[in-house]
């Protein structure tokens, strides 16, 4: 680590390391806690959901998309107008004020009507719906925190629609996929909590007790058998439902709550949610809300304070830069800019005609992993050069072989993930 990391108290600050970085910026114009996300932080954003849509393709997840607004009376059979109506946006209401509409707080009531478009028999269940879902929160503008505490996130959302048969090997499903993704981005210490309903307040709940009772006989039961060491925390479960939540740590020591998993047989009731039973009988299913990230907006800043900004390189933005020595060669840095991209590398040439230093210095702070360094040696030997970030120079190669390194370290952990 530098000096001057250490030195420096907002080193790990993803507001500070972000704008450096060209990730995302916050404007004035556009609105307190609506973040603006700028070509890298794009791409580093669309890494995460295509990372994670790849393993739920795999899992058997169908992805639905569903609009930015819902009809008021939406939200109200939902119960999320009653429980939340003061943190949502003001209604909008229609010219001639005949409805009035929200800027969508939630998803699972879109995902309710998207399963209650259909009959369904036992034998298409469990049906596993899942998006990267946009939603809006009023949030007070003393509680806003970067990424941490937005007006506008995007969730990585999914909802199960199970039978009471399947809940639990469903549930177990849910965890080993969460513990995957904290694997995959470099999360290794984690706690879980049991998160209940709060039985002082029974009125902050919907549903009936004896919901209540099975949802929670559920999940100590999923947590019992996985042998998984967790703490209860009375209060915390959502208003429709308990839920299993996953507290990581971070390079700080700090805990973030990231994923989490939620039984809920609540909503079925509201909406008259149902399936066929094998002797033709209407079968409520129980629902399983789950999200492994919690929402892009709050993996992306953890990642990057937990990181200090040096993005895994298979996530990472740009895997490489190609630094040519002078514009005399612009054209074998383009040869070679070819070559990596036909290895699928994420790859930019800097034209810029600056000293090699500056380009080294920047692409430094820009903390991307690998400088491709081409001069006259290197074009006259059909070779390039390398240097990793943060390590320095690591050797010169022959074009095949350097691209191979680059390429082998990006495909490495491909293949660790599949």
């Amino acid at each position: 680590m530098e000096k001057s990391e250490k030195e420096d108290p907002n080193i790990s600050d993803h507001r500070k390391i972000g704008k450096k970085l060209k990730f995302f910026v916050f404007s004035d114009r556009v609105g307190s806690g609506l973040p603006l996300w700028l070509p890298r932080g794009a791409i580093f954003r669309k890494n995460l959901e295509e990372f994670l849509t790849k393993i739920q393709k795999e899992s058997g997840y169908e992805m639905v998309i569903t609009p930015h607004i819902g009809h008021k009376k939406l939200y109200i059979k939902s119960g999320h107008w009653k429980k939340y109506g003061k943190d949502n946006f003001k209604p909008i209401q229609t010219p001639r004020k005949e409805e009035e509409f929200l800027l969508k707080p939630m998803n699972c009531p879109h995902h309710c009507e998207i399963y209650r478009s259909q009959e369904w028999s036992y034998r298409d269940l469990p049906k596993r719906f899942s998006e990267f879902g946009t939603v809006y929160r009023y949030e007070q503008s003393g509680e806003l925190h970067g990424l941490n505490r937005v007006r506008c996130f995007t969730q990585d959302d999914a909802h199960i629609f199970c039978t009471y048969d399947q809940l639990l090997e469903e549930f177990k499903k849910v965890i080993n996929l969460i513990f995957y993704v904290f694997r995959c981005l470099g999360f290794f210490e984690y706690s879980v909590r049991i998160s209940l309903r709060d039985t002082k307040k029974i009125d902050s709940y919907i549903g009936s007790k004896n919901n209540w009772n099975k949802a929670e006989e559920a999940i100590l039961k999923v947590v019992k058998e996985e042998k998984i060491k967790a703490f209860i925390n009375y209060g915390e479960a959502a208003f429709y439902g308990p839920k299993l939540d996953f507290l990581i740590k971070d390079s700080l020591g700090r805990n973030w709550q990231l994923g989490t998993i939620q039984v809920d047989y609540n909503l079925p009731d509201r909406f008259d949610l149902y399936y066929k039973g094998k002797k033709n009988e209407k079968l409520r299913p129980v629902i399983i809300h789950r999200a492994p990230f919690g929402s892009l907006e709050r993996i992306i800043a953890i990642m990057i304070e937990h990181t200090k900004g040096n993005i895994p390189s298979w996530l990472a933005p740009d895997q490489a830069i190609i630094l040519p020595i002078s514009n005399k060669y612009i054209i074998y840095s383009k040869k070679i800019l070819n070559l990596m991209l036909d290895k699928n590398i994420r790859v930019i040439l800097d034209e810029r005609d600056e000293k090699v230093n500056k380009k080294i210095k920047d692409s430094e702070e820009n903390k991307i992993p690998y400088m491709v360094i081409l001069g006259e040696k290197e074009e006259k030997n059909k070779m390039i050069s390398l240097r990793r970030h943060g390590l320095g120079h690591i050797g010169t190669f022959y074009v095949s072989k350097g691209i191979k390194v680059i390429f082998d370290e990006i495909n490495l952990k491909t293949k660790k993930l599949s």
